[in-house]
């Protein structure tokens, strides 16, 4: 069993997200350990892009301050490196093909290999181009994350089959951010998931209190939220590790009441 799949086995998962670098990656070090420390079970790293197109206005604004303060790849990887002397949870990159392809392919993939990076999520590669990240990832043990959307209709069987660590469920059309209701039918895309494997399944897009967090929970094997963390990020600047923490906590509660 791979890292990334080990998150779901303590039953019901909580998936923070974090953009590194905003507002600086002192602030992202100091937020990822207070969401480990207070039950995150598996978080999403994201690796900021001047074009990040499935984020919605939180997002792209918290690029464009890590971008502005000097974030790049390998400052990210020291980051990793220095989290990895005390952070034991999984820990993904969240990031575009083009980020991966201008450090070049193999390095980028080994490197994520080499500092305890468990898996990559890639949203901009359709699943029939995957193969050329795959192969070097199964390469350097590191997971690549296939996300089904709303839209993947008749294609959802095929990309479970072959879906590692865990499948990332996009529960809206469009991309991400807050949203007050959820309103896709979830549980009939999770049905043909479920009939084509057993790799844990978390939902994310438009989740943002501990109530949708625990209604997602409940028909998939976890919850996933960004734009509400990277919010408090936007909010309180240095001091959100603190604030951020207290969001996780209540959120993973959230999930925990559900068995």
């Amino acid at each position: 069993m791979s890292n990334t799949a080990k998150a779901f086995q303590n039953g019901k998962a909580f998936i923070p997200f974090i953009t590194c670098g905003d507002p600086d990656l002192e602030t992202t070090a100091a937020a990822v350990r207070a969401m480990a420390q207070n039950g995150a079970d598996l978080i999403e790293l994201g690796i900021p892009f001047s074009d990040p197109t499935a984020e919605g206005p939180v997002i792209q604004a918290a690029n464009i301050r890590a971008l502005s303060g000097g974030a790049d790849t390998d400052k990210i990887f020291d980051l990793v490196r220095d989290l990895r002397t005390d952070v034991t949870v999984p820990l993904v990159f969240m990031t575009y093909a083009n980020v991966v392809f201008s450090y070049g392919a193999e390095k980028f993939i080994s490197t994520c290999g080499e500092t305890g990076i468990d898996g990559l999520i890639l949203p901009d590669i359709p699943f029939e181009e995957k193969e050329e990240f795959s192969e070097i990832c199964r390469r350097y043990d590191v997971d690549l994350i296939s996300l089904i959307a709303p839209t993947s209709a008749n294609r959802i069987g095929m990309i479970a089959k072959e879906a590692e660590g865990f499948i990332y469920l996009v529960s809206s059309l469009g991309v991400t951010g807050i949203r007050s209701e959820i309103t896709t039918d979830l549980g009939a895309i999770i049905k043909v998931i479920r009939e084509n494997t057993s790799i844990p399944c978390a939902v994310g897009f438009g989740i943002s209190t501990p109530e949708q967090a625990k209604q997602m929970a409940e028909i998939a094997d976890g919850a996933i939220v960004g734009s509400a963390i990277v919010r408090l990020s936007e909010q309180y600047g240095r001091e959100a590790p603190e604030h951020i923490g207290e969001y996780v906590r209540k959120m993973k509660e959230a999930v925990c009441t559900v068995h």
